[in-house]
């Protein structure tokens, strides 16, 4: 492979080339046992009104083990968990981890045929589940249930509690849990995500805001590394996690958790946050932290959320799923609500290191022969994001290709360095704070011009009452075969008359032709009532080129 050179420097922060996992003997459910230890009274799981301390927790997920042990399940196996969102299935998570083995949590709102999918690629022991499901061929079994063993083995089967639990020397780099995420080729791809993945963010030097006395709702998809941050930040920690009945939340039923729980901590995705802020901005009240990202942040609703709160501490998080969760956090002031280059996603978190790639990818095609050899200055460095440190996947389940074309080797100061290339584009600022600008993999192409959509969306949001935008490339209603450009945006409702009127699509086109060179302009501008969503809560892109093939009243148009 040819040599591949990154920038050296490294986006200064104090802890981020500490490792948060001394000796990598970090691992989830040694972490959890630890607090059980510490505090067995204290609550870790709160459920339809019901508690479940910590003893009772870890008491329950040895039972599991050892029924889960005595099934079949053995270290090093992938056990795909299909429950719905509750006690039982923190007791399941848990088991399969204590037993060696590293655990798929499946969405029970997935269709069969993608459970199927993801279960055979698993190629997995049994099915964790109270489910049937047609076109199975695979034992299942749901924790309590009498482990599955042939009539001799159960006459000679020593008592389940006398079942020893696996000892086997573990360290953060073994498998912990498979996250799947949609692929390009259109099957579910499998993140293979280790413990230190997870326990980096929690341990010495870690996210702040977790620990005894934080109670955090459970809200996230559960196949989702935010669920991650929403489960295991508060159970390695000491915190409580106050589980959903429901699969979406709304400003109400925060309300609500706050006042019966004390819900102080909660994680959203900007889209949701901004729904929050303009449908009930004081349900956070009582609030301690509101962790958002996944997007960019809106600086209409962050400067409207931090004017009407601020107390609580609004935390921005940037971070694929291939290091789980976070990459780099920002404590969010309303300074950062007039950076040009909109509001920081931050430096990089405890374990974990951030690079800027200076390069283009090989003609061929190849994304491992990196071309790229100038140096980047310390600030204004504009490159693709690369990542280093605990939080990095082990790759991608059964596809070694992916793998080793996302997954890098570089020297960096003359030393190897494992890195997993983002394919999202960013520079640092002159404070050291990174910036993210977009994706590589957006850009597009019209007319014979080359355009970056996060260009358009960070001048769009700068109209006043502008809300989100999205920037997608639509097919002409002609068949012609030519894409146009087209801007879909969302209002900010405030409820003021000082906010003046919501910005209507002419208004829109001409702020943007005073700011952009004509081949940036949108030819379509719409405003719609709200961006469709995926089910993690992101803008579904290909749901909003579908709705511009049917033209609206409303519509600004270019000649």
């Amino acid at each position: 492979m040819p040599d591949s050179r990154i920038d050296p420097h490294l986006i200064p922060e104090p802890h981020g080339t500490r490792s948060a996992n001394p000796g990598g003997d970090r691992l989830i459910h040694e972490m959890v046992a630890r607090q059980a230890r510490r505090r067995p009274a204290a609550p870790a799981l709160v459920f339809r009104g019901e508690t479940m301390s910590y003893g009772q927790l870890d008491r329950a997920a040895d039972t599991c083990a050892r029924e889960l042990l005595c099934s079949g399940v053995t270290a090093g196996r992938l056990v795909p968990v299909l429950l719905p969102r509750s006690p039982e299935l923190v007791v399941a998570l848990l088991g399969v981890l204590k037993c060696g083995a590293a655990y798929t949590a499946i969405d029970h709102r997935w269709p069969v045929e993608r459970v199927l999918s993801v279960v055979r690629a698993l190629a997995p022991p049994l099915l964790v589940t109270s489910r049937r499901l047609p076109g199975l061929d695979l034992p299942t079994w749901r924790p309590g249930q009498e482990p599955q063993r042939s009539a001799d083995e159960a006459a000679s089967a020593a008592p389940l509690g006398a079942v020893p639990l696996p000892h086997q020397p573990m360290d953060g780099s073994a498998l912990a849990t498979v996250f799947f995420t949609s692929g390009t080729t259109g099957e579910p791809k499998g993140v293979l995500s280790p413990h230190q993945a997870t326990t980096r963010l929690f341990g010495p030097g870690g996210l702040p805001g977790f620990g005894p006395g934080r109670v955090m709702p459970q809200l996230a998809p559960v196949p989702w590394d935010g669920f991650t941050l929403e489960l295991w930040g508060m159970l390695t920690t000491g915190g409580t996690s106050v589980i959903a009945d429901d699969d979406y939340l709304l400003p109400d039923g925060l309300r609500a958790m706050v006042r019966a729980y004390g819900v102080d901590t909660s994680w959203f995705t900007s889209s949701l946050f901004n729904f929050f802020v303009d449908e009930d901005i004081d349900c956070f009240s009582g609030m301690r932290q509101v962790l958002t990202g996944g997007e960019r942040l809106s600086a209409a609703h962050v400067r409207r959320f931090l004017n009407r709160h601020p107390e609580v501490a609004l935390v921005n998080g940037y971070g694929p799923v291939e290091s789980c969760v976070f990459v780099s956090t920002h404590r969010v002031l309303p300074v950062d609500c007039s950076l040009p280059e909109g509001i920081p996603i931050g430096r990089p978190v405890a374990g974990t290191e951030v690079y800027l790639l200076d390069g283009e990818d090989g003609e061929d095609g190849d994304v491992t022969a990196l071309s790229g050899e100038r140096p980047l200055p310390p600030q204004g460095a504009t490159g693709e994001i690369c990542v280093a440190g605990d939080g990095l996947a082990l790759g991608y389940l059964g596809d070694p290709a992916a793998t080793a074309a996302k997954f890098i080797t570089a020297a960096v100061d003359g030393r190897p360095v494992r890195l997993y290339r983002t394919g999202d584009i960013g520079h640092r600022d002159a404070d050291g704070l990174l910036h993210f600008l977009g994706r590589r993999d957006r850009q597009l192409k019209i007319s014979g011009h080359r355009i970056e959509p996060g260009e358009i969306e960070a001048v769009a949001r700068r109209v006043p009452g502008l809300g989100e935008c999205s920037v997608v490339a639509a097919p002409r209603p002609d068949g012609s075969g030519v894409d146009q450009l087209a801007l879909i945006y969302t209002v900010v409702r405030d409820g003021t008359a000082a906010a003046g009127p919501p910005p209507e699509p002419d208004v829109v086109r001409r702020s943007l032709a005073r700011l952009l060179p004509h081949h940036l302009v949108p030819h379509i501008i719409r405003r719609v009532a709200a961006l469709p969503r995926t089910v993690n809560g992101k803008a579904d892109r290909a749901a909003l080129v579908d709705s511009l093939c049917a033209p609206q009243g409303g519509d600004s148009a270019a000649n």
